[in-house]
């Protein structure tokens, strides 16, 4: 099974995407939308800029664990990952963001 997006709604009704990978882990989540459509372009940016190395953002959290950001051309945020516990696993995420994201399908939780 290829990795793939899934778009759902949160409890404030904001549109939100997450990427998961193949095994089913969440590798990458995005902001709220108020729009589903925005939220749909959020997920094509992911996969227009997942295969550029220079838009993930290898960063710490507050609490000085691993985790990144993907940015778009013009410095957005559009995706943020979990925390990690080692550089390496930051790493391995980035790659799997890379190796997943272009050619995931797209899975709509909001259509009944």
């Amino acid at each position: 099974m290829a990795g793939k997006f899934e778009i759902y709604q949160d409890k404030a009704n904001e549109y939100r995407f997450r990427l998961k990978a193949r095994n089913g882990q969440i590798i990458l989540a995005s902001e709220g939308y108020s729009q589903k459509s925005s939220c749909e372009k959020g997920i094509n940016s992911v996969k227009t800029n997942a295969s550029i190395d220079l838009r993930f953002e290898r960063k710490e959290t507050k609490s000085g664990a691993p985790m990144f950001n993907l940015k778009a051309a013009n410095g957005q945020v559009i995706g943020t990952s979990e925390a990690y516990s080692s550089e390496s696993a930051r790493d391995n995420g980035i790659a799997s963001v890379m190796e997943n994201a272009p050619e995931a399908a797209v899975q709509d939780l909001t259509e009944s």
